[in-house]
């Protein structure tokens, strides 16, 4: 990643983004080592303890993480020089889709082997389609000032300062306050997460290059603890653990090393507030899933709860009380493509694109226009259809397709190959057109965002493209503004 070096901060560092060669090449080098020695790792243990019906279910599970993997390995052995946009988007079929089967998710029991495999076949065609055609094309990096000039080039320790502040001030209000009109609190979602996630992963990259102070490190601990508890608050862990994998994939793209001890505290920590979940949502929530934030005098007694049950619930070696495997549970879109399969076309039709009709008004502000689809609309429908949930009950909880799954809904395995070779063009495209970009041009404020919501693996189109333009607006708009109005 290029861009022109910046003044001194305190502590005599000079502040830049840039990665020297000799640095790229030796951080490469250790990178794709513990890379490879990571992947081989996991397909051993995985390969021994696999749960499936059948060997060829564990040759699927096995392909699927190898495809799933490969694209972040060639990524590390190429010395990590871009964001790893395409490979965050390919690595989410390891825990939606590979490990999900591996490990016997209790929600295939009911599907046959058939069935099972001809899913596995749709995952490992859509990764084998949006892997060749990402590596296959060929784009031009942009030229010009929109690719080159960075358009916040002042005190970027302060600009990042205020990002984290206004993110954790966002997050305060959200859980603990009804303050934020519903009709707006999509959009400010979609917004301070895109500002939120830009500043953590900047930050983390400067910790990584080394040109960070130690007061602008504890600044940003304390921000960083403050969001995630207060994400972790509501019952719903993946928001924080979102931040958390933007914390890593920065820092990661600075120094090209693996932080092992900060790491294996964060699963530890992450894995034990897993085990003692369930207990806290069936005392916090009601049936509907509604659930009662603590405020925040009582933080400390609620976190006290759930440590409490976390050490009284004993993890057995059934999947009903893993921890691992309800970590899986959460993440799976296995079972849903497997379900959509045994219906779908035979006992009902494909929807022919009904759900990607709500992707244009999601681009129309509300003002504009009060009736317009909301953003689970296209989420809702596929539920509904596939009787997974009454209408009424939409309104209270949402379960997540993801885009694989609803291209199937609509087109069957065409569809499947269809969004996979349109991903694969588009993160390409991105890829090719930022290759010279500072991080702080506008486009490489979009590829932080992108890569951000490359982790959204449970939305639709509509809602994962109209929430990425929501956080644009943000992140993008705001020193649009600064720079061309104020000057």
């Amino acid at each position: 990643m290029s861009g022109p070096q910046g003044r001194e901060i305190d502590g005599g560092a000079p502040q830049t983004l840039e990665v020297g060669a000799t640095q790229l090449e030796l951080g490469g080098k250790t990178l794709f080592k513990a890379a490879i020695l990571g992947a081989a790792l996991v397909c051993v243990y995985y390969g021994l303890t696999a749960r499936v019906a059948n060997p060829l279910q564990l040759y699927e599970g096995m392909l699927i993480l190898v495809m799933s993997m490969l694209p972040s390995l060639l990524w590390a052995k190429n010395g990590g020089a871009q964001i790893p946009m395409f490979e965050v988007l390919m690595l989410t079929g390891a825990n939606t889709f590979a490990l999900p089967l591996l490990s016997g998710n209790k929600s295939l029991f009911s599907y046959s082997d058939s069935i099972i495999d001809f899913a596995a076949l749709t995952v490992l065609g859509f990764q084998m389609v949006a892997e060749l055609t990402y590596y296959s094309l060929k784009v031009l990096p942009g030229r010009g000032p929109l690719f080159h000039r960075e358009v916040i080039i002042k005190d970027i320790s302060r600009y990042i300062g205020y990002g984290l502040l206004l993110t954790t001030a966002y997050t305060f209000v959200s859980s603990l306050t009804d303050w934020i009109p519903y009709d707006l609190s999509n959009v400010l979602r979609a917004v301070f997460s895109g500002i939120g996630l830009l500043a953590v992963f900047v930050q983390c990259q400067r910790w990584g290059l080394g040109t960070i102070t130690r007061y602008e490190k504890v600044v940003f601990i304390l921000n960083i603890l403050v969001q995630v508890i207060l994400q972790f608050s509501t019952l719903l862990l993946v928001g924080g653990i979102a931040t958390l994998l933007i914390a890593l994939l920065g820092y990661v793209s600075g120094s090209r090393r693996m932080p092992v001890l900060a790491l294996g505290l964060t699963l530890f920590v992450i894995g034990f507030l897993h085990n003692g979940k369930s207990q806290m949502r069936n005392r916090y929530w009601d049936n509907m899933g509604v659930h009662k934030t603590p405020t925040l005098s009582e933080m400390p007694d609620f976190f006290s709860e759930w440590i409490e049950c976390s050490l009284t619930t004993t993890p057995g070696l059934d999947e009903e009380t893993s921890a691992s495997t309800k970590l899986l549970d959460r993440s799976s879109l296995f079972h849903l493509l497997c379900l959509v399969q045994s219906i779908s076309p035979d006992k009902k039709p494909f929807l022919d694109g009904a759900t990607y009709a709500f992707l244009p008004g999601q681009f129309i502000p509300r003002f504009f226009w009060p009736d317009k689809p909301g953003a689970h609309d296209a989420t809702n429908l596929m539920t509904v259809y596939y009787g997974l949930q009454r209408e009424e009950d939409t309104t209270n909880t949402t379960i997540g397709f993801g885009i694989i799954v609803e291209a199937f809904v609509n087109y069957g395995f065409f569809g499947v190959i269809l969004i996979g070779t349109i991903l694969g063009g588009f993160y390409k495209f991105v890829h090719g057109r930022t290759k010279h970009s500072p991080l702080l041009s506008y486009p490489g404020l979009f590829t932080v965002i992108l890569i951000a919501w490359s982790f959204q693996t449970e939305m639709p189109l509509s809602m994962w493209t109209s929430s990425m333009f929501q956080a644009c607006v943000g992140v993008i708009g705001l020193p649009f503004l600064i720079r061309h109005v104020f000057g």
